[in-house]
């Protein structure tokens, strides 16, 4: 078990803050579990004069004298400077100190002063100043109101804004150490996602059906109200957004679907989804020839495989696993598995097209539907070759007639190369499986078709 992954590119862009010599300001958000606290930590490992306060929710006074307490140990004269927070942070800002204010909200929620008692010293105080502020936060909402929207009073003062997500899947990976094959990550990776919290919990000991027994079907499982309590931590009337995501997870994709499941009428129903895609929960996809905007084909997918994973097999069953006991998984999970990973699958195929076709430049990659037409792959090129893949997650090896069909889909794509040449077509197949002979007779006689295994995937992820 690795006890800090990736994140590199953050790193830096903190280094390079805190050997600035101007006064900097950094807001560093995103949900829950995602290790914001554990990335600020790792930045500020080679200062020992950092200041590092963890807030609680706590009075003002209570909040301000620990902070006190914590700046302390390196700036000791801080203890003689009025309590207050411009007094305080104003000192610390004379020694060029670097201030890490983390779980930020807590402090704002007991005194909604505070953003703008930091906007006053960066527009009139710190011009002789190279202290660097991190203000680090888990409520996107309140992140969004003290210093991320267009009306927030740190809006324009940040240096650095990092909105921190869940690991790539090489990253996340990295946890495991080896110990899984690539049909182990790729199973794992469909019911934990990236979310470093959720990968510490899992035992490269057990099976994966032991790991999503031990802790997510068990009641005592550590993750078996995570989302829940996540949620509730951001969102004060959750129900009709629970409700929004347990019809998605359940294959209520489009607006009109999510209306008829939920019984939301259809014209509220925006307010809500707009929510979830701020919160970084729910994802809007459309056909990759189209704009968001403009399309009417857009469908929602929960961003999180594990948010995921757990909507569609853990809400509201209510006490049906503590019935069942250790059988829970092998009569509930296991039979919908591999059809439920296959989602997840498919978006790895995607990431993994760039460097399955490197001789391609590959703007955008996706998927296309139109009516009962549907690509699981599409990466579009600067040239004229459009590259178009079907991706089976199943127990069976994937037969010829995948690769007629992803023919036939494709004649219904509209797109055309830039210069406005005729375009190539390249077809992959990507099998957890194998192939069957007739797909391995026409690959060989083929330039254009190529057969992808779940190991040539996890692969090209990984390099």
């Amino acid at each position: 078990m690795v006890e800090f992954v990736n994140r590199t590119e953050e790193l830096s862009r903190l280094h390079a803050l805190y050997e600035s010599s101007d006064a900097e300001l950094a807001v560093i958000f995103g949900r829950r579990r995602l290790g914001k606290t554990a990335l600020v930590k790792q930045s500020i490992k080679q200062y020992e004069d950092a200041v590092v306060y963890q807030a609680k929710q706590k009075t003002t006074a209570l909040q301000l004298r620990q902070f006190i307490d914590a700046a302390a140990e390196s700036y000791p004269g801080v203890t003689r400077i009025r309590e207050d927070w411009e007094n305080v942070l104003g000192y610390l800002a004379e020694q060029d100190a670097i201030v890490v204010l983390d779980e930020f909200p807590y402090l704002v929620e007991q005194d909604p002063s505070l953003p703008s008692v930091l906007q006053a010293m960066f527009d009139h105080e710190l011009d002789d100043s190279a202290a660097t502020f991190v203000l680090v936060g888990s409520s996107i909402s309140m992140m969004e109101e003290a210093a991320l929207l267009g009306n927030s009073p740190l809006y324009g003062r940040s240096s650095l804004k990092l909105d921190v997500r869940q690991l790539p899947f090489d990253a996340a990976m990295d946890f495991f150490d080896d110990a899984y094959t690539a049909d182990e990550q790729v199973l794992t990776w469909g019911v934990f996602g990236g979310v470093p919290y959720y990968l510490e919990e899992v035992s490269t000991d057990a099976t994966l059906a032991e790991n999503v027994q031990r802790t997510i079907l068990s009641r005592h499982g550590t993750l078996h109200d995570e989302p829940d309590y996540v949620l509730r931590m951001e969102l004060t009337e959750p129900t009709r957004y629970f409700s929004i995501l347990e019809a998605i997870a359940g294959g209520s994709t489009s607006r009109n679907e999510i209306a008829g499941t939920t019984g939301i009428d259809y014209n509220q129903l925006s307010k809500y989804l707009n929510r979830l895609s701020r919160l970084r929960l729910v994802d809007q996809h459309v056909p990759i020839t189209e704009r968001k905007e403009r399309s009417k084909r857009s469908r929602y997918r929960i961003r999180d495989p594990f948010f995921r994973f757990w909507f569609h097999f853990v809400y509201g069953t209510g006490e049906q696993y503590d019935q069942l006991g250790e059988n829970a998984y092998d009569a509930l999970v296991e039979p919908e598995l591999a059809d439920f990973v296959s989602r997840s699958f498919e978006d790895l195929c995607c990431s993994a097209l760039r460097s399955l076709y490197p001789k391609h430049t590959i703007t955008e990659t996706g998927q296309w539907w139109y009516g009962e037409h549907e690509i699981d792959v599409v990466g579009l090129t600067t040239n004229e070759t459009l590259i178009v893949g079907e991706c089976k997650f199943q127990q069976s090896p994937l037969g010829y007639d995948a690769f007629s069909k992803l023919q036939s889909h494709t004649e219904e794509l509209r797109w055309t190369p830039t210069d406005g040449s005729d375009r190539v077509e390249e077809y992959a197949l990507f099998s957890r499986s194998g192939f069957k002979a007739s797909v391995e007779k026409a690959a060989a006689e083929r330039d254009d078709l190529r057969l992808v295994t779940v190991e040539d995937v996890v692969d090209a992820l990984s390099s």
